[in-house]
Order: structure tokens, then sequence, then C-alpha cells
């Protein structure tokens, strides 16, 4: 299930009731939960009432006072004294399991609300990528959803816990208040301070380890999303959501393991610290009663006085961690509300063979602007009509600014036209299974992004079901073979982040191998061999032909020695068609296409 937010209004600042729905995702973990709120319980009612309630209880049977009171021997000393360290026993136990158990719980929302926002953004069209930086969205689904989760906990943990803490401690102060009173008696806890040096240091070092781990699996986490943000077209031309988004939840789950073991040591401590020192107390307790010392009443006043501020302070910063998250809420919003433009069609026609021929009717576009729901004055395209027919090799060329990139970007609904539409063997492309539609379309773009993985993965990654050769014809063909099987692992070898250990040429080879082995029967070149050097351009050229041959191909051309592999050019300006013919037919009649051309050719 999808989350929502309820407000639909991204603009509007979130309350408080705007969490309630998120609380929802603890359903599944209701166990869990209804522990944590168990054990909050007890912690409540063993610190709020249970201590004071005991040391006004049992300090007097220690301590007696009266001339009818009967003196204790050893033995019942030591029982009596049992208590105080029971009761902090209980009180230390419910409290690791009460903040174990509720961060388990706000660990699955925060990995729940991580990866919907992360699957959402799989979705969104690119128009929103160029409106948002990817440094904030990784914030976003990163920092804003760990907040919101720190909120929730906040809500529905202690406003449990610290209440029912109150309450006790109210009540236990209440019942004391009208009872005798005696004087203080020096505590002797102390002494266990030096004992609490053991745990703080084993504890230390554990949790140093875990929380190394941890930062390195969120390091991990990071990079895969900072290297899926960073190539949202490619993810999108090759069918990649799926996989993207199994990859991210991989290394979340690997990340909520660092997460837990982190939790487990961060909170243990506190109790293991509370019981050594409630050792100590039952220490000195034992022998001021064996030197015959009465306590005080005021004592119990005390520890309750203690245990009804402490819930109030706590409970001030709570209301400030809830401003906190809610306004991480408020940034999470405005991505699950983007809207995602690109749909897929609630029925999708289906093609059970793709010829290839394209037809533009009278389509204009307009890039939306910074402001919502207002478009740039200036059309990228307008009034386009336009028929490229099965098989047909053709470059489009024209200035920069012309309209070039964002026509291709129509064939694989990168973009929908704001008017007219696009048809692929006659059925608009708003209807077409999108799955199918990019599947049927290989793109080399001129800046190509690869994964950082082996050589043979990221040649995988183009596979669909109009493969048919193999990952070596495919670089072969690309002219990358030489290269790759010069490298330590062949084509096991990673290429790094964002292709950064092969050289640019390299690179765009590799980009070209993978459209190869992609097969598919429409091609989007946005100028494939920008980056080859003169004799491997040749040698491109020479393969480009044969993989051409009987494919629908559309060639971004900004070096003219690309087109003489088109038998028809497309000359574009200011988003505009103004000639359309072969080399010998534009030359004398286009005046544009001429410049460009000479411009070239000096």
């Amino acid at each position: 299930m999808e989350m929502r937010s309820p407000e639909k209004n991204p603009e509007e600042y979130p309350g408080i009731s705007s969490l309630i729905p998120y609380f929802l995702y603890l359903k599944p973990h209701w166990k869990e939960f209804t522990g944590a709120l168990v054990f909050g319980a007890i912690y409540g009612i063993s610190s709020g009432f249970g201590l004071p309630f005991m040391t006004d209880q049992v300090f007097p049977k220690i301590f007696p006072s009266g001339e009818n009171s009967s003196a204790l021997n050893s033995w019942e000393i030591f029982l009596y004294i049992s208590w105080f360290p029971l009761v902090f026993l209980i009180r230390g136990v419910s409290s690791f399991c009460n903040s174990y158990l509720i961060n388990f719980c706000g660990m699955k929302v925060l990995e729940r609300i991580r990866i919907e926002v992360f699957t959402k953004i799989q979705r969104l069209p690119l128009s929103f990528f160029q409106k948002h930086k990817s440094g904030d969205l990784l914030s976003r689904v990163t920092g804003d959803t760990a907040q919101l989760q720190t909120a929730i906990l906040s809500v529905s943990n202690d406003l449990i816990r610290q209440p029912v803490t109150f309450l006790g401690a109210i009540i236990a102060l209440i019942v004391m208040a009208i009872q005798r009173e005696g004087m203080a008696f020096v505590l002797l806890c102390l002494i266990a301070i030096p004992l609490c040096v053991f745990p703080i240091r084993k504890v230390g070092a554990r949790l140093m380890s875990k929380a190394l781990s941890l930062q390195k699996r969120a390091g991990d986490l990071s990079s895969v999303l900072s290297e899926n943000l960073a190539g949202p077209t490619e993810v999108r031309c090759l069918n990649l959501q799926d996989h993207e988004v199994s990859r991210f939840t991989q290394e979340s789950e690997k990340f909520l393991t660092a997460r837990m073991k982190v939790v487990k040591y961060s909170h243990i401590l506190t109790p293991l610290i509370e019981i050594i020192t409630a050792v100590g107390i039952s220490v000195a307790i034992f022998q001021a009663a064996r030197t015959s010392i009465h306590l005080d009443a005021v004592i119990p006043v005390i520890v309750a006085l203690y245990m009804s501020y402490e819930p109030v302070k706590k409970l001030g910063s709570i209301h400030n961690t809830i401003k906190q998250g809610l306004a991480s809420l408020k940034r999470l919003r405005e991505i699950l509300n983007a809207d995602e433009a690109i749909r897929e069609p609630a029925s999708p026609t289906l093609l059970k063979k793709i010829e290839g021929k394209l037809t533009l009717k009278n389509v204009t576009f307009h890039y939306p602007s910074d402001k919502e729901g207002v478009d740039h004055v200036k059309p990228a395209l307008s009034n386009i009509n336009l028929e490229i027919g099965k098989g047909e090799v053709v470059a489009l060329v024209g200035p920069s600014g012309a309209g070039k990139t964002t026509l291709a970007g129509l064939l694989n609904r990168l973009h929908d036209p704001t008017s007219g539409t696009v048809l692929l063997d006659g059925i608009n492309l708003e209807q077409l299974s999108l799955h199918q539609l990019r599947e049927a379309i290989a793109s080399v773009p001129q800046k190509p992004f690869l994964f950082d993985d082996s050589i043979e993965k990221n040649i995988q990654l183009g596979q669909s079901s109009h493969t048919a050769g193999s990952i070596e014809d495919s670089l072969r063909n690309a002219n990358a073979w030489d290269f790759v099987e010069s490298m330590p692992e062949k084509t096991k070898q990673r290429i790094g982040e964002k292709g950064n250990r092969v050289s640019g040429g390299q690179l765009q080879r590799l980009a070209l191998a993978r459209a190869f082995y992609r097969n598919s029967p429409i091609l989007l070149l946005d100028e494939a061999t920008s980056a080859l050097d003169t004799e491997n351009e040749e040698k491109i050229h020479q393969a480009m032909k044969k993989l051409t041959q009987g494919k629908t191909t559309i060639m971004i051309a900004h070096r003219f020695s690309s087109i003489r592999l088109a038998n028809r050019i497309i000359v574009m300006d200011k988003g505009r068609i103004v000639s359309d013919g072969t080399h010998d037919e534009l030359y004398p009649s286009c005046p544009i296409y001429r410049t460009l051309y000479d411009n070239q050719s000096e």
C-alpha cells in the first residue's frame, strides 16, 4: 500500500493530526508495539509510584522507630532490602525492553516510509528532478524520514510512559505527604560509581564498533540512492524502476540490522548502571541499618518529587521533537503528493509486434516553470508534424536549443506533449504499456550513465525481450572488446561510480554496447560517437550501419560526420521543423543547415 499524506496541498503546513495516518504503519508490528507500551507502563508505574512507595514502606521496616518496634535480624534486613534492587531490576528491564521494542517498530516504520518515498521518486517525471537538487532529495529520503520516525515514536511511546510515571509519582506524593516525618539520611551509593566504569568501557567499545558498521551501511544506502538520482533517464528508459527499488530495499534491510545493534548497546547501558547503583544503595542502607540509624520520611517525599518533575521535563522535549517531525513531514509530502505526470494507462494496449513507425501530429510542448501549474512562455516544441517510417534512419540537426533532445524525449515518454499526439504504429503512446514502449527503444545519450558495477552487469541491464546476441558480440560491435579484454577482470571489472574508472570514450562505447545488446526495434542516438577519436569513430560508424539495418533510428547530430548514416535529415530551429530532406537537397535550399554544415567543415 502506498503512503498517502492526508492533506493534498503540499504548501499547507501540517498539524499534529497529520501524524495520525502514519500510526497505521505500526499495524503489522502491533505485537511488538503493544509489548513496548506494556513495558512502558510498567516502567512508569515502577518509577513514578513504585520507587517512592517502596522507599516509604521498606525503609520504616529497616529503620524501625517507636518503643514497641522490634529489631530485625540480618536475614530479615536482607530480605527487605532485596525489594529495592528488585524494583530497579523491574524498572531497568522494562526500560530496556520498552526502548528496544519501540525502536524496532520505529525502524520498521522508517524503512517502509523510506522505501515508499524512494518508489515514488522512480515514477516522477524528469521535470521533477529539474526543479529539485539531488542532495536535497537525498536529505529528505534519509534525514527527514528519520526525523518523522522520531516524532512518531515520541508521541506513541512517551505519551504513555511519561504520564504514567507522573501520575504514579503524584499519587505516591499525596499518600506520603500526610505521613510522619523524619530526618534525611546521607546516601552512601557513591561507592557504586567506580563499578560503573566496567560496563561503560565494555559497552562503549561494542557500541563504537557497531556505530562504525552502521555508518558504513548508511554510506552504502546513500550511495545507492545518490547513484539512482544521478541516472533517472537510464532507469526509466531501461525499465529499471523495480530493479532499483529491489536493490535499495536490500541495502535498507542491511542498514536496519546494523541500526538495531546500535540501539541494543546504546540502551542497555543505562539500566545496567541503575542496577549497579541500586546495589550500592542497598549496601549502604544495609550498613546503616546494622548501626541502628533511622531514616526520616522526607526521603520518599523527595524521591516522589523528583519522579513527578522528570516526566514534565521530558514531555516538553517531546513537543519540540513533534515540531521537528512536522517540518520533515511537510518536505516529504512535497514528494509524496507530487504529480507523477507520466502514468501507466489503466488498460494499456499491448502490441504483438512493434514495427517502429513513428508519427507526431500537431505536437506542442512546454517545459513546466519553477512555479507550479505555470508553463514557460515559449514552447520547446511548436506544432510539430512528422512521420518516420519503419526502418528509416533520421538525423535531427539544428542549433542548440532547437528542440532536438526534447523531441526525442517524447518518443519514450520521458515527458508527454502539452498538446497533440505521438503515435507508435498508429497507437497513441499514452495508450501503450509504458514498460513495453521503453523496452522497444534503445537509447544512447550524449552523456551516458553506467552503474558502479561490473561491465557485464551494466550491459545486462539493457536486456529486453528483443535481446538476441551475447555480451561479447555487443562489446565487439561497439569496438569496446579490445580495451575490456585488457582489463584485469575483463567483463567482471567494476567501472566505478558514474564510470569514473574508464575514459570518456570507453564509457561512451560501453553505453553503445548496451544498446547493441538491447537490440530494440527503435534507436535513439544522441551523438553516440561524440567521445570517440577519429579512428574509432570510423569503426563505430561501420558497426552502427549494421545495427541500424531494419531499425527505426533517430539520431541527434551535433557532429555532421555522423549524419552520413541517415537517409533523411530533419532541420529544427526554435522548436519548429524548418526543413526536411537529404544533404544534397538541404544544402542549397536551407540556410540554417548550410551554415551549420559549413561551420563544421572549416
